[in-house]
């Protein structure tokens, strides 16, 4: 029994003295830079991450219903802090949904206020993060030739399209186009799920998403985990998903710290200021019109949404368009045929969207929101 004890705290401690060790540095330079020229090992193709991490509505201690009736003392606490994000678990599998949702996975994600990069939502980060990973396991094997990866639909199927061309000879520059390759489309994912989720996507069944679309920190947030991910990548922390589960908590620790994290008592004052501009706390969730504040922009080149009164800088984030003077959208991209389920999603104008029409159907989400804002008051 003493043995049964020592081996489970040993296996307690020793992840987290290796994780406190190791030495990651974030890129957070506003263009992604190239550090060293090694080609280290690389994770065998993954499984999709395909579980849930629930995304947060923008505000804290918010109250909940369910088919319009109050949950009374149930309350969603939303903030977290930069020291206190618990382990890392890569989504790949079923249960991991359920994990998420009751708290029992590890991980401890919601909204933390950095003065550089505003509101930052780990999940998004995490999400992304993950995805990225992903995307590079699998287009790394097969560079240069013409496939697809299928990821579940999201109102439409949604299909990785990789273009036939020739890599790079040397097997650096192939590492490294196929690191920021997969950070392209990863985000490319993201920004077609604030997308989907305003024009009627769910999760879960039953439960609008609709509160979460366009939040003012998602996709800042999707931006940050692309970029950490290719740094870890890059950096010789991808070569097993467990290497890659340790890593990830440490610099996104880090991360935060370098865009100037606050406490928790600080991010919910800047929430309480807030409230009435950008969230109104006296609404449930998932009332839509919880969340008063959107970002339409679906550009993965990105300052944070910009609090009133902020007067430090804000840090630009941005994902690399090319590659050794390679445009990155002419080797792939992400499509969005037509799914079984669309919604209010419109048939698209060419046999799929692409990430070109992001921009006009976040438009259109933008000027319909303003007038059914507006009739609420």
């Amino acid at each position: 029994m003493r043995l049964v004890r020592k081996i489970t705290i040993l296996g307690l401690i020793i992840p987290w003295l290796v994780s406190a060790q190791l030495p990651i540095a974030p890129d957070l330079s506003s263009f992604p830079t190239n550090k060293g020229e090694t080609v280290w090992p690389v994770v065998p193709p993954l499984p999709a991450p395909d579980s849930l991490r629930p995304c947060c509505a923008f505000g804290y201690d918010l109250k909940v219903e369910a088919l319009g009736v109050p949950l009374p003392f149930y309350r969603v606490n939303n903030v977290v802090e930069a020291d206190h994000l618990g382990e890392h678990h890569y989504n790949d599998r079923l249960f991991g949904a359920a994990a998420n949702l009751t708290g029992l996975s590890g991980e401890q994600n919601g909204i933390i206020y950095t003065s550089r990069g505003g509101f930052i939502d780990t999940a998004h980060v995490r999400d992304t993060a993950d995805m990225t990973f992903y995307l590079f396991s699998h287009i790394l094997p097969q560079l240069g030739k013409a496939h697809d990866i299928l990821l579940g639909e999201e109102l439409s199927a949604r299909h990785i399209k990789l273009f036939g061309f020739t890599p790079p000879q040397d097997a650096y520059q192939r590492y490294l186009l196929a690191a920021r390759l997969a950070g392209y489309l990863a985000f490319q994912v993201a920004a077609w799920h604030e997308i989907a989720q305003w024009y009627g996507y769910e999760s879960v069944p039953g439960f609008s998403e609709g509160i979460s679309a366009f939040s003012p920190e998602d996709l800042y947030s999707n931006v940050l985990g692309a970029r950490l991910a290719m740094t870890l990548i890059l950096e010789n922390h991808g070569a097993s998903v467990s290497q890659y589960n340790l890593a990830m908590p440490v610099i996104l620790q880090q991360a935060l710290h370098q865009l100037g994290a606050v406490s928790a008592q600080e991010t919910r004052f800047h929430f309480d200021m807030l409230d009435g501009q950008w969230w109104n706390s006296h609404r449930y969730v998932p009332e839509k019109f919880l969340v008063l504040k959107r970002n339409y922009e679906t550009s993965d080149d990105r300052l944070p949404t910009i609090v009133p009164g902020d007067t430090v800088p804000p840090l630009r984030l941005r994902l690399s368009e090319s590659v050794g003077g390679v445009a990155l959208s002419l080797l792939g991209e992400l499509q969005l045929w037509p799914g079984h389920s669309m919604q209010s999603l419109p048939a698209p104008a060419n046999p799929y969207y692409t990430f070109r029409d992001f921009p006009a159907l976040a438009h259109d989400a933008q000027a319909r929101d303003i007038s059914e804002l507006q009739a609420t008051q």
